[in-house]
């Protein structure tokens, strides 16, 4: 890159040309327009747009349409702090998919000691429903998503350890012998589905979501009421949510060569 940007170029100078176009793009403002880059720059239309080119072939910028944005190049290499400011915004078309194709409401997940909370939500367009909302929190041993975290988050069973288990429901399980058990089910088929474990009237189906260095990063699932999706339901629903599970790992950069029993739950 640093030798197409320009001949004679010193890679010092062409690195701090760089910089000041990655300094384009924030939280406030992340899909900025070439022209928008070429004025807070104040380089060169030419070199400005060559260099932007430079960085869409190395996977440093995205772009969509007229706009570009942080590419999974650079996502790769982020801190954990900054990874995780794109992680809704890239999972989003995902769990977006994820409901047109169900039909049913797509959450995201990430876990908070022996919780879980959404963080994003694509809602059905059913009449019926139940609600899921950001911001809402729930506990990691009653529900599919807390079994993914239970499956592939070690530090998840030492929260649960110091915060205990409560029975909400007749189906809620209180014993760690059966979370174990649960969890080890989420492991071998790549999603885990539960009905009425929290509330009698609602079910979920979750699977892991893994980041760039194939760390379980958040459970991506469905949540429905019981009166439409039943158990009988899951063999058609659990490879589905496997799937966009996968997907959403791919959205973070993971190589889904890492580990080869992410791609045969699908």
């Amino acid at each position: 890159m640093v030798k197409e940007a320009g001949a004679g170029a010193s890679p010092l100078l062409v690195l701090h040309k760089v910089a000041e176009i990655l300094d384009c793009f924030s939280v406030a403002e992340p899909e900025p327009t070439l022209q928008q880059i070429i004025r807070k720059t104040g380089l060169p239309s030419s070199t400005c747009q060559r260099l932007v080119q430079n960085m869409l072939r190395e996977g440093f910028l995205d772009r969509d349409g007229d706009r570009y944005r942080i590419g999974i190049g650079l996502v790769r290499w982020a801190t954990p702090g900054t990874f995780g400011l794109d992680v809704v915004r890239l999972v989003k078309p995902v769990l977006q998919q994820l409901r047109d194709e169900t039909g049913e409401t797509a959450c995201l997940y990430v876990r908070d000691g022996a919780f879980r909370t959404i963080v994003a939500v694509a809602e059905t367009r059913h009449v019926v429903m139940r609600p899921f909302m950001v911001g809402m929190v729930m506990p990691l041993h009653a529900g599919a998503p807390g079994k993914i975290f239970l499956a592939f988050d070690p530090g998840a069973w030492d929260a649960l350890d110091e915060h205990g288990l409560v029975g909400f429901t007749p189906d809620t399980p209180v014993s760690v012998e059966t979370l174990r058990e649960q969890a080890a089910v989420a492991r071998e088929q790549g999603y885990f589905a539960a009905f009425g474990e929290r509330n009698q009237d609602v079910g979920s189906i979750s699977a892991p979501v893994f980041d760039h260095a194939g760390r379980l990063a958040c459970a991506v699932g469905l949540g429905f009421p019981t009166q439409r999706i039943g158990p009988a339901d899951v063999r058609r629903l659990g490879p589905v949510v496997a799937r966009a599970g996968l997907e959403a790992s791919r959205a973070l950069g993971y190589d889904s060569s890492q580990a080869a029993g992410v791609d045969a739950a699908g």
